[in-house]
């Protein structure tokens, strides 16, 4: 058998082939990249999570979340004096009660934790745009985002405490609450009774495209929230499902949402896509615990640069559609794209 040489020549500007379009053009310097550039991350996209606890000088890492803390109230203090000081626009507060009982009365309790957070961040930075998370897991002895009747989440009965924690929240100063119950009608409540109790410039953050995720782990030991028994997929979303979360987000928007949410957000690109596609109100995306933590041990291993990883991940996010972003890197990205000018929103160049 004779072999048969088969010789190619690449086409050039000269060959018929060969269109003279060269997109590497604008690749070829940093300068170049940045001026192409269609999607900034900033920090005025972060919203950052904080654990508030009873007590006195704490701060503790949470073991499954390096770079995270358990703080109490006078150490949140100094804690929003550094994030208003990076310019982040936002937090949002979880806190961890004395005790929990069956109605989880601390979550709406006037000096609950989450209560007086509140007021310090107000007292530090008037200005800082103070959200809460408004649920039940940390509260309740069961652990469930609900109440919890003959082994089952009572969803109806469940609306009434989300409604008077709120409206707690709302009193103490917050400018924003979440519900993140994953109730059937929480926003609705909610809206009503922030209405009712004279709170209508309160903004609604729904945790509208949550679902029953294995990305929460290191959460719940943050939150000390893991459910007493079963599981929290009665009442979050399937995972496989997409319809059912513009279903989901359809159904918050026309309760009176001001803003939707899809929690987790890396695994959920394509949902945060198709939200942004389907509403015209603003979306938020949580980047969640397990998502953090990945990153964090990858990178202690010298698997992964943390820095690069995380603000490609932090951008994906955004450039899937995601106007605002909840994350737990948010003070070390900003740090980091300070130190990038050229990833750096153009107004501040």
């Amino acid at each position: 058998m004779l072999e048969q040489k088969i010789k190619f020549t690449p086409p050039t500007a000269s060959t018929p082939h060969f269109l003279g379009v060269r997109p590497r053009r604008l690749r070829r310097t940093e300068n170049l990249r940045a001026l192409a550039r269609e999607t900034e991350v900033n920090a005025r996209d972060f919203i950052y999570p904080l654990f508030v606890v009873h007590g006195t000088n704490l701060r503790e890492e949470i073991g499954s979340m390096p770079g995270v803390y358990h703080q109490s109230l006078d150490v949140l203090a100094h804690e929003i004096e550094q994030v208003s000081a990076l310019d982040i626009p936002a937090v949002i507060l979880f806190g961890l009660p004395e005790r929990k009982d069956e109605l989880g009365s601390e979550d709406y309790a006037e000096q609950g934790i989450v209560q007086e957070a509140i007021r310090v961040c107000k007292r530090v930075n008037p200005d800082l745009i103070v959200m809460t998370d408004v649920c039940m897991c940390q509260y309740t002895a069961q652990g469930h985002c609900g109440i919890v009747r003959d082994g089952q989440v009572d969803n109806d009965e469940t609306l009434k405490y989300l409604g008077l924690t709120a409206v707690s929240h709302a009193a103490a100063g917050a400018d924003v609450v979440a519900p993140s119950a994953m109730m059937d009608g929480q926003v609705g409540a909610i809206r009503a009774a922030l209405d009712a109790e004279g709170f209508p410039d309160t903004a609604i953050l729904a945790y509208a495209s949550k679902y029953a995720s294995a990305f929460y782990g290191p959460f719940r030991e943050a939150a000390a929230s893991p459910p007493q028994f079963g599981d929290r997929r009665q009442y979050q979303m399937d995972v496989a499902n997409a319809r059912e979360a513009l279903r989901e987000v359809s159904l918050d928007t026309e309760e009176g949402a001001d803003m939707v949410m899809v929690k987790p957000a890396l695994a959920y690109l394509d949902i945060i896509r198709r939200v942004r596609d389907a509403v015209d109100l603003p979306v938020a995306a949580y980047n969640v615990s397990g998502e953090y933590s990945m990153i964090k041990a990858a990178a202690r291993n010298g698997w992964l640069d943390e820095k690069q990883v995380a603000l490609e991940i932090l951008t994906a996010i955004k450039r899937a559609g995601a106007d605002m972003i909840l994350t737990y890197h948010a003070k070390d990205a900003v740090r980091w794209l300070s130190n990038e000018p050229h990833r750096m929103p153009r107004t501040q160049r």
